[in-house]
């Protein structure tokens, strides 16, 4: 019962799959498309560098060399794309595609004022945007198990949340209109950012102390300062294992996002700061491609 339950949420009132179009198969778009398959959706991909979409051909992903061919037909559209300009620029180019009222899922980290204009150009469409940037890196993208951070008009939050459904362990509802989700993201990225730094920091204490940084996990371990956060990027750091899960180039993009949001208010956020810097360095080193937990190499 619960299967057919299922799978009757992804079909159109005429029992056909429901169509959607992933613009973006970069580590998280990719997974948004494999997982959407997998749970019965019809799905279409397009990315600026062609051989990433096709390389889910395999998958039951339907590849194109267009954005426009892509997203010709598809009752949604879910946008991963590197920032703001990317993404206006690939909707702007599919123009003539896009049929007024299709729901646009908008998962990427943009910040402030890319979001606004993203809304706009949905008016401007006819398009229905969802503010829905995602909470989780490659493993719970893989998984399904994303956090979705929503904001949208309640009318077609059921199409919205069919998606979501097939990609995450979880929405958040933030607000009915674009815009808050991505303020909200933008503080849980800080909040990364500084369990990563303080992390590979303490870790660099102890070993510039003679200590086995090794004891500082196993001094936290099982304790109120553990997570699994924690253990993952800790682990990461004492092996040098720096595959890339979320970049250090991503990781800057989203700190500037974040000053950059900041500009203006009357907060002195040191430790957001001080991760930007971090993050400058790191990438001035030459370890951009790297996971955050390269950040122990600063």
């Amino acid at each position: 019962m619960e299967r057919s339950f299922q799978r009757s949420k992804f079909m159109t009132d005429h029992g056909k799959k429901r169509s959607v179009t992933v613009l973006g198969t970069g580590m998280i778009g990719a997974a948004v498309a494999r997982n959407l398959a997998r749970k019965g959706f019809d799905v279409s991909a397009w990315n600026r560098s062609s051989e990433k979409a096709h390389a889910l051909a395999n998958e039951g992903v339907a590849a194109f060399d267009d954005p426009g061919d892509a997203m010709r037909g598809a009752a949604i559209i879910v946008t991963v794309l590197k920032d703001g300009p990317a993404t206006a620029e690939t909707i702007r180019a599919a123009r003539s595609a896009v049929a007024k009222g299709t729901v646009w899922l908008q998962l990427g980290t943009v910040g402030i004022p890319a979001i606004e204009d993203l809304s706009a150009l949905a008016e401007d469409y006819g398009l229905v945007l969802y503010d829905a940037p995602v909470q989780g890196t490659r493993q719970p993208a893989e998984q399904g198990k994303l956090v979705i951070l929503a904001s949208g008009p309640a009318d077609r939050r059921a199409d919205a949340q069919s998606v979501f459904d097939a990609i995450g362990q979880r929405t958040i509802w933030v607000a009915d209109a674009p815009g808050a989700s991505s303020r909200l993201k933008l503080a849980l990225n800080s909040f990364v950012f500084t369990l990563t730094h303080a992390t590979a920091e303490t870790l660099a204490i102890a070993r510039a102390l003679g200590i086995d940084p090794q004891l500082v996990v196993e001094a936290i371990t099982g304790g109120p300062l553990d997570s699994g956060y924690f253990q993952g990027k800790g682990a990461a750091m004492l092996t040098n294992d720096f595959a890339p899960s979320f970049t250090v180039a991503n990781g800057l993009k989203d700190a500037r996002l974040v000053a950059d949001a900041l500009t203006g208010t009357d907060l002195q956020a040191d430790l957001a700061a001080a991760s930007l810097l971090r993050f400058e360095r790191l990438n001035e080193a030459g370890h951009g491609g790297k996971d955050i937990a390269a950040s122990i190499l600063a």
